[in-house]
């Protein structure tokens, strides 16, 4: 079987960007794909094949016509990690750090000002109920950073790790910076989303389809969403986000989207041109039935359960309580680090699951039943609350009683 020379085709791709290191810095890239095959774990949404290689020798020339006089070393080591360090794991990004310290040794990193994007991020978590915790705030950033080096991109995580929320808070702070320079060295765009579930329609539904009998053809969800876009007379990005598991059944068609040439072809014969402001983004919880090809050409952004963890959901539940609750929020916090954290524990320690669960779909669930006994004293616009003084409502008289607050919380585990 014949292979083809990875190093040989990354140095002269380099030395078509200008590089005059190419032949050194062509052997580092490989190497580190080579060693991260052999070093790391084995993971759906892991690819280190030539797409790979060719991804990483497009965005270091991409930094390379930005950033013409920087060291030649220090823009390779960005483009590597700006393409691959999004989808690792926790575990493997500490390996894989370890293999860039040995290939790039003396290379000192410099720190990339993402100021106004940063702030814009944090505030719109604060706008849309949600808390700015860093690790959510980096995935935003690596979020943009596969959008400026990739046009189709994978979100993937298991239920409750933040993948909605991450596009949705870079949408809105993308949009609120439309026309300030970003670190691209371009300008921010307002950003149009458009979600739909492909799992939920008919493949002509999806792509279109040809009437056997009328002899017309029917343009489909995606069909019609993407030519309104290509003939859109704004730079305003577009983000097609497919919500839902990944399969062959209809990912296959999209290869053609996915790769450099970004066409999306019909069974009418008919070819439609992405434009460069065009991204596919694919939200899903694993890759396990998805197949190779697709996955080499799309980046990856990985958000594990780490990233978010319990805590800052139980934060920004208890803003939502109605003021009467609200009061007792110290109270609430005791009780959910007394009670509720140590018996998701229990749960993971003790007990046998016939159907598994998340913590983070134990954790809405509690805030539902929770929800149950408070959504009486919610008001809606312009209503008072009109109760007697006497009367204590229940969720409050169990906040206050010490008796029955650990059943109550126990009874809701």
């Amino acid at each position: 079987m014949m292979v083809p020379d990875y190093a040989l085709i990354a140095e002269i791709s380099l030395f078509s960007f200008g590089f005059s290191e190419a032949k050194n810095l062509s052997q580092k890239i490989v190497s580190t794909f080579k060693l991260s095959s052999e070093q790391l774990s084995s993971q759906d949404h892991y690819d280190f094949g030539m797409r790979a290689v060719k991804s990483v020798i497009s965005a270091a020339g991409n930094l390379k016509r930005m950033y013409p006089d920087m060291d030649e070393q220090l823009i390779c080591l960005r483009a590597i990690q700006d393409v691959n360090v999004p989808k690792f794991l926790i575990d493997d990004l500490k390996l894989f750090n370890g293999i860039l310290s040995d290939l790039f040794p003396n290379v000192k990193e410099q720190p990339i000002d993402y100021g106004i994007l940063n702030a814009s991020l944090r505030s719109n978590c604060v706008k849309l109920g949600l808390k700015d915790v860093d690790e959510f705030i980096l995935k935003c950033i690596q979020l943009y950073e596969t959008t400026v080096v990739r046009h189709g991109l994978m979100l993937v995580g298991p239920a409750g790790s933040g993948k909605t929320e991450c596009y949705k808070v870079l949408q809105v702070a993308q949009t609120e910076l439309h026309g300030q320079p970003n670190p691209s060295l371009s300008f921010f765009c307002t950003t149009h989303t458009y979600v739909l579930n492909p799992k939920s329609i008919t493949m002509g539904q999806l792509y279109g389809e040809f009437d056997l009998f009328t002899h017309e053809w029917t343009d489909g969800i995606l069909s019609t969403l993407i030519r309104i876009g290509t003939t859109a007379a704004t730079t305003d990005k577009r983000w097609y986000i497919f919500d839902g598991p990944v399969d062959a059944v209809w990912i296959e068609n999209m290869n053609t989207v996915l790769d450099d040439n970004k066409k999306l072809c019909l069974s009418s014969g008919e070819i439609i041109k992405l434009t460069d402001h065009m991204t596919m983004m694919f939200e899903v919880a694993d890759l396990a039935v998805a197949s190779p090809a697709t996955v080499s050409r799309c980046g990856m952004v990985y958000l594990g359960t780490s990233v978010l963890g319990i805590w800052p959901l139980i934060e920004c539940w208890i803003k939502t309580l109605p003021p009467l609750i609200k009061v007792y929020s110290e109270q609430l916090e005791k009780l959910f680090k007394n009670f509720f954290l140590p018996g998701l524990d229990f749960i993971r320690s003790n007990v046998i699951e016939i159907v598994g669960t998340l913590d983070s779909a134990l954790t809405f669930s509690h805030f539902r039943i929770f929800d149950c006994f408070v959504s009486p004293l919610k008001l809606k616009m312009g209503q008072k609350l009109a109760i007697p003084r006497h009367f204590i409502p229940l969720p409050i008289q169990l906040i206050k009683s010490a008796r029955i607050q650990l059943k109550f919380v126990i009874f809701i585990v």
